[in-house]
């Protein structure tokens, strides 16, 4: 996106947040890269010491349920506040930091007819695994044919 960026005649029409991405990651240096590898590998050495005890791991997709689309992004949770566009969905950076499999499944309806979905973890490698538990889930449960309520188009 850098191109997109550097170009006079794109860069109007990038999103802020992405615009906030892109300096972000212009003001990285090579320390701020290494700690992120460090990171990163801590978190595979978690993965392989949880997968070593579980077969799946689950979590719920989002942190909050579907809202307004004329909210921009969350800005507030349950009281605490999202100090950038990331942190209101940052319960799906698990499976993308460490690579590993993922599958989203539903799992229900709040009192107001939004849904909400888990992911299932498996270890990497067992994408065939984490498919064949989503399809054993989805077998064993109704959420499939249940609808949230839409509200029509005006």
């Amino acid at each position: 996106m850098l191109n997109y960026y550097n170009d006079p005649a794109t860069r109007p029409q990038l999103k802020p947040e992405l615009i906030w991405e892109i300096e972000q990651g212009l003001s990285l240096g090579e320390s701020d890269v290494n700690r992120a590898n460090m990171i990163r590998r801590t978190w595979y050495v978690e993965l392989d010491r949880l997968f070593a005890s579980y077969d799946f791991l689950a979590l719920p997709s989002a942190q909050l349920f579907p809202y307004s689309k004329e909210t921009h992004w969350p800005k507030d949770i349950n009281s605490h506040a999202m100090d950038t566009y990331h942190r209101w969905m940052e319960v799906t950076l698990y499976a993308n930091l460490g690579g590993i499999p993922v599958v989203n499944v539903p799992v229900g309806f709040d009192n107001q007819g939004r849904p909400m979905g888990m992911q299932i973890m498996g270890k990497f490698g067992e994408d065939q695994k984490v498919l064949e538990f989503a399809l054993a889930y989805e077998q064993i449960t109704d959420h499939l044919a249940q609808r949230p309520n839409l509200i029509t188009a005006m």
